[in-house]
Order: C-alpha cells, then structure tokens, then sequence
C-alpha cells in the first residue's frame, strides 16, 4: 500500500519512524456529469479570474482570503517552518481507556507501518505495551496543512491511528431529542427485548452494499444493451404513525424469525425481567390467557375448598344430630324405669300400712 505520509512516533525519549497508509478505501460508484443532449461529458476548468485563462495544476497555489477579500499566499515551506513539534511526528500525549473515547469524535482511520529495519524493535515494543495495558494512545500530528488529534490501537499486529475531531467540533444536540416527557411500559420494553434478542447477532463480513451491487448489475447490462427496466415494486413506507406500538412489535419479532428460518408464533412470550416481586402480567394475547386461566385455577380451587368445608360441616351437623337422637333414646327409657320405681315404691307403702290394720281388727 501507498503511503501518504512518512514521519516518526514520538515515545517519550523512544523515538519510531513510520509511514501512514489509509486503512480504508471508498467502493462507491462514482458518476460523471454528461450533457443529456449529446451525452458529452462536463468538465469543470479551473480559470484565472484576472486574466480569464485556464491554470495547469502545476500553476496553482494557496492562500487566506481575508474579511476585505484580499488574498494572502501561503506557501508549503511557510507551513513547514511553522514552530510546532507535530510537522513531522505523532506526538503521544497519553494513554487512556478506549472506553473514554466518544466513537462520535471517530474520524479517518490509517495504518501505521515501521519505516525500516531500526524501527521495528521500538514499533513493537509500543505494540505490546498497548495490548498489555488494554489502553489507547492519544497523540497529536499534523497532515494536509493543519495538527489534528488522534488515537492510536491495535489491530492484529499492526498499530493503526483513528483521526479525531476536537472536542469543540462536537455539536451539542440541543432540539434533537423529542419534546415533552414519553412514558414507555414495561410491557413494551419487554417486547423490544425480545425483537432484539430474535434479531441477534450478524457477522459483520456478511453485510454488503446491496445498493451498490444493484447500480453495477444495471450498468453491466447497459453496457452489453440488454438492460430492461425492472416492474415498479410496491415500496412500504419506511416511517408514518404507530397506531399500536404493541401490535408493532409482535409482528418485528415474528418477522425477523421468518427471515432466520425460524418458526413464527401468533403469539410472543417476551422476555421477563427478574425482580424481587412477584411477575407482573405482560400485555399481550398470551399473557391475558395465562392469567385468566391462573385465576380460573384459582377459582376451582376456592370452591373445592368450599364444597369440602360444606362437606365438612354436613357431616359434623349429621354427627351431632346422631348423637342428639342417640341421647334422647337413651333418656326415654331411664324415665319410664324410673316412674316404675316410684309406683313400686308406693304400693309397697301402702301394703305395710294396711298390715297392722288387718291385725288390730283381728
């Protein structure tokens, strides 16, 4: 690969001289400008405009346009005697966390290749160090006329530096979240935890630019005039209104399922969070089924309750009602025995006294 710059790292004392290699390439299809009436091509020429001619690339240099419109020539060895350490180094200023970078201040990406055979003992010696410390280096260097930050890591054996933005080139993203506050259930969390889940993970080799494989297939077949135009297709709307977020999310979960080759459910079993309580009914067709058959179980079970305490307490009142009528039979006779006694008793008393009478008038 192509260098595009070729300096050192600066390591402390350590000093690595090294080449920078763009990490990246763009496979976008690029368009020209035609005339749609001949098909020629439109070309942009860069003209003096003093003296109203055309300028070879060779011919033209820079400058600072200032506030009156006046314009100061800048030369590149003006640049190159600027008094910063950056000209010609990456200057590592420190190492920190890869975690405390924003991916929002990624830039560019290059590769940083030891330039020569003295690098290599210092170029890996930083290699190591970084895999071992599990941290970045941040640095500063200077490329295309201005110093830039930058982050330095490791990717399989190779150094590669992340261009970053400044910190004041962030914009704050004032007005972009939605107005007003926006409640979501937890129903609807567990729902978009299982379309997540269902979604998975991707190989990220596996993703291509569909777009762009499109765009080569219909030039081809220009190419060869055998180019027919393809059937409208019906294109869904990707945005509009929800009407129900819930019903929304079933049928995400079932779709991405049918795209894996997975069997599809009527009805989704989001995922449940654990908590202390017990599990809250989640929306949904299934869960109202669950529910009303727990409280039809419920249901049962209270009145089998209830029919054996009936039970119960039928058999206590016949028990005592037995035992009631065993009690009366049992009084009954003790009475008459004992109204017998009393009339023994009295006819016996009255024999005695009729006795000395029965002798005195003897």
């Amino acid at each position: 690969m192509r260098s595009i710059w070729n300096g050192a790292i600066s390591f402390g004392l350590v000093s690595i001289p090294i080449k920078l290699v763009n990490a990246t390439e763009s496979h976008s299809i690029s368009f020209r400008q035609i005339h749609l009436s001949d098909g020629g091509r439109i070309r942009y020429r860069k003209v003096c405009e003093l003296d109203g001619e055309e300028v070879a690339a060779a011919e033209i240099g820079k400058g600072y346009e200032e506030a009156d419109g006046s314009i100061i020539p800048i030369t590149d060895e003006d640049l190159a005697q600027l008094p910063i350490a950056t000209a010609k180094t990456i200057e590592i200023v420190s190492f920190v966390p890869a975690d405390e970078i924003d991916p929002l201040q990624m830039d560019a990406a290059y590769y940083l290749a030891a330039n020569g055979p003295t690098a290599a003992k210092p170029y890996t010696l930083l290699r190591e160090a970084l895999k071992r410390s599990r941290k970045v280096a941040i640095a500063k260097y200077a490329l295309r006329g201005r110093e830039r930050l930058g982050m330095l890591r490791v990717v399989d054996d190779v150094i590669a530096m992340h261009g970053l933005l400044w910190p004041d080139e962030i914009r704050v993203p004032e007005g972009v979240a939605p107005e007003g506050k926006v409640s979501v259930r937890e129903a609807e969390l567990d729902l978009a935890d299982a379309l997540m889940a269902t979604l998975g993970e991707v190989e990220m080799d596996s993703l291509t630019d569909e777009y762009r494989e499109a765009v080569e297939a219909m030039i081809s077949a220009k190419s060869q005039g055998a180019f027919e135009p393809p059937s409208e297709a019906e294109v869904q709307p990707a945005g509009g209104k929800v009407i129900d977020l819930m019903a929304a999310l079933e049928k995400s979960v079932n779709a991405a399922k049918a795209s894996r080759g997975e069997a599809t459910q009527a009805e989704v079993t989001p995922i449940r969070r654990k908590t202390a309580a017990a599990p809250k009914a989640v929306g949904g067709k299934k869960s109202t089924s669950t529910a009303k058959k727990t409280t039809a179980g419920t249901r049962k079970t209270a009145s089998a309750k209830s029919t054996a305490t009936k039970a119960a307490a039928a058999g206590s009142a016949k028990s005592t009602t037995a035992k009631s009528t065993a009690t009366k039979s049992t009084a009954k006779p003790t009475a008459k025995s004992t109204s017998k006694a009393a009339s023994a008793k009295k006819t016996a008393a009255a024999a005695k006294k009729a006795a000395p009478r029965k002798r005195a008038s003897a």
